[in-house]
């Protein structure tokens, strides 16, 4: 419960309200803005004819194709059609119901004649769009080539998909694959058309999904493929922004089943289970229905210490847990509490004095490691009258190990320590020379109470 505490927390600081980032939230429209390549190469043959006569032709069956979807406005915005001696863009069609007969007329009008400006075009785009906070926004850019475009199509495409405005931009290209070099990716979903053929049917794609919703329910299962009794937090990550788009927490038991959640079919993304260690997929896109198994086999981790012998009260000690062989701190929990991990082998520190480590615990599908350490013992110190500076340090392996300092100006001190073979040293905070400084070895029992007397010179 408490790391589900500090998920929400933390998506509260990430300004994400429960109402905004529901995956099921309905929109009431989707609003595509087109943005096309009118540069001069579209001039060259492809296909039946001219790149630009191409697109011109399965632009205007798409559009009769959607000329009764109310809930999709579609805009025009074209580069390079207006000027050839400059990087010129404008908004040919603005956002408006019912507006397919101009976005029509247009499009046959458009006469290829400038340079590449699709940088300028993305820049602009985000102004296109009405501010409706009920819409989906899509941008599509159709060209036949994003190389030599001036401007950094990358870093603009980043901050246009950072501002939220825009759910998700899409690149087609057309003609030869030659002509990009460098598939741009980094400004969006860039796909490649092959011929005439896939160019119609993938716009009409991505037009038929523009209007849907992805049903999608995960499970999490173990070795068997049967889901198990849990509840864990999901964060859902723009693929290429890395920005937060949906949270949910994912919960089964015999009372909940999974809840079935509603995703963008087209956009991709990278999921963190915020399981212990947390379990992350990159790049997913969904189909229309889809059950997705996350395998997660796991156990449970518990550390408790020994009272059996006593009848003293267990300490309050945190347990920090690592994967084996990392630095990375990945859980932390109460001495005494049980918590589920992932399959694996971990690094166990106790925060007692001194801490307890313990290295490669196994964890084990659908069982329960459970390590007892012992209870502390309790170190009674009186030190000598004058003003002395000390430290306790423990003997393992040989080797002594610094524990904790003394207290200078405290003539006694008494100190929970884990059972073991002390030494403890003082030295006055004035001495006049080396012989001044005391020594004395003691050992810690388990729920016992060891005096040591530096004033007399024993224990």
């Amino acid at each position: 419960m408490r790391r589900l505490a500090f998920i929400a927390l933390l998506l509260v600081g990430l300004g994400l309200t429960a109402e905004a980032q529901k995956p099921s939230a309905a929109l009431d429209r989707t609003r595509v803005l087109l943005i096309l390549d009118c540069s001069q190469s579209m001039w060259d043959k492809w296909q039946s004819d001219a790149k630009i006569k191409v697109t011109q032709k399965v632009l205007l069956r798409l559009l009769d194709s959607i000329d009764n979807q109310p809930d999709i406005e579609v805009a025009l915005r074209v580069y390079g059609h207006l000027n050839k001696e400059a990087y010129s863009t404008t908004l040919e069609v603005p956002f408006s119901p019912q507006n397919h007969y101009r976005l029509q007329s247009k499009i046959k009008t458009l006469v290829p004649q400038g340079d590449c400006a699709a940088a300028s075009a993305l820049n602009n785009s985000l102004g296109d769009f009405p501010h409706d906070r009920h819409a989906r926004n899509i941008i599509l850019i159709i060209t036949d080539g994003l190389d030599d475009c001036e401007g950094s199509i990358c870093d603009v495409a980043q901050r246009v998909q950072r501002s939220g405005t825009v759910v998700q931009t899409f690149i087609v290209g057309i003609g030869n694959h030659d002509d990009f070099k460098h598939e741009p990716d980094c400004a969006g979903q860039f796909t490649f058309m092959e011929d005439e053929e896939h160019f119609d049917a993938k716009m009409r794609q991505l037009f038929y999904l523009s209007g849907q919703k992805s049903q999608v329910i995960f499970r999490l299962t173990d070795s068997s493929h049967k889901p198990f009794e849990v509840e864990v937090p999901i964060v859902f990550y723009d693929h290429f922004t890395h920005t937060v788009r949906y949270s949910t927490i994912y919960r089964h038991n015999t009372e909940n089943p999974p809840d079935t959640l509603s995703l963008d079919p087209l956009s991709s993304y990278d999921i963190t289970f915020f399981t212990q260690p947390p379990i992350r997929l990159y790049n997913y896109r969904f189909a229309q229905f889809q059950h997705l198994e996350v395998p997660a086999p796991m156990g449970s981790l518990r550390l408790y210490q020994d009272t059996k012998r006593t009848t003293d009260q267990p300490s309050s000690y945190e347990v920090l847990v690592r994967q084996h062989d990392s630095t990375r701190l990945l859980s932390t929990q109460p001495l005494g509490a049980r918590r589920n991990y992932l399959v694996g082998r971990y690094d166990i520190e106790v925060l007692s004095v001194p801490p307890i480590h313990l290295s490669n615990v196994a964890v084990r599908e659908g069982a329960a490691t459970e390590l007892s350490i012992p209870l502390p013992g309790q170190l009674a110190l009186n030190k000598p009258k004058v003003n002395c500076t000390g430290s306790i340090f423990v003997s393992r392996n040989g080797t002594l190990q610094w524990v904790c300092d003394l207290d200078p100006s405290a003539p006694s001190e008494r100190i929970t320590l884990m059972p073991g073979e002390y030494y403890v040293v003082l030295k006055p905070l004035k001495p006049t020379d080396g012989s001044t400084t005391s020594m004395a070895q003691f050992t810690i029992t388990a729920a016992k109470q060891t005096s040591v007397d530096l004033e007399k010179g024993n224990r």
